[in-house]
């Protein structure tokens, strides 16, 4: 009988035994699931971050005004150019001074000549002044002999040569009414009854050439 009891209670010992141990694997099992899965969440939480789209702050320089780069260069006024000092035609109320063709030059002094018979002569360089006033012309020159002058035209042009000779054309062709005076007058031109004052001053009195 007391062998019976102890193997009872050697095998009531054994399943509890066993029992607990069936309690401890199961407890270990769950406290080992309940640790790998905060683990497991963290990762995947850092692959849902990653692969969500990057949200980019904005970009405070639109509000901001970017200074411009452009310098402001100041506008230069452009120089007035200086007044032309030519020999042009002078307007003159009433009178207009103009500039002498050939063809005017060639007609003056063939009128000339039918008044002193030379035929060897010219007018004088840059000597030479015509205008008009109204539907009157006027001209005046000073002639010189040129080669192949005979002395008698050479003789009479020393005269005649240094005195300024004024001719008009009223549409009838052109003649002479008058000459400066031996010496000429103070006022050149101006001392010419037949040029008109207007004209005269727009010769400025026949002292510089046209």
């Amino acid at each position: 009988m007391p062998g019976l009891r102890r193997t009872s209670v050697m095998a009531l010992a054994s399943g509890i035994m066993l029992l607990t141990g069936c309690q401890d694997e199961a407890g270990g099992s769950a406290a080992g699931a309940a640790a790998s899965s905060p683990g497991a969440s963290a990762s995947a939480a850092v692959r849902a971050d990653s692969s969500a789209p990057a949200t980019t702050p904005p970009s405070s320089s639109a509000g901001t005004p970017t200074p411009s780069h452009v310098s402001a260069t100041p506008v230069r006024a452009t120089p007035a150019a200086p007044a032309a000092t030519s020999h042009a035609p002078t307007a003159v109320p009433g009178c207009r001074n103009l500039a002498a063709g050939g063809e005017v030059k060639a007609a003056v002094t063939r009128a000339y000549r039918q008044t002193v018979h030379f035929a060897h002569i010219e007018p004088v360089p840059h000597g030479f002044f015509y205008g008009q006033c109204g539907t009157v012309r006027y001209a005046a020159t000073r002639f010189q002999p040129f080669d192949g002058a005979t002395y008698e035209e050479l003789v009479g042009m020393q005269d005649e040569g240094s005195a300024t000779k004024y001719f008009r054309d009223s549409g009838g062709g052109w003649i002479l009414v008058g000459s400066d005076g031996f010496p000429a007058g103070p006022h050149g031109c101006g001392d010419i009854p037949a040029i008109p004052d207007t004209l005269a001053a727009a010769w400025r009195n026949c002292s510089v050439a046209r």
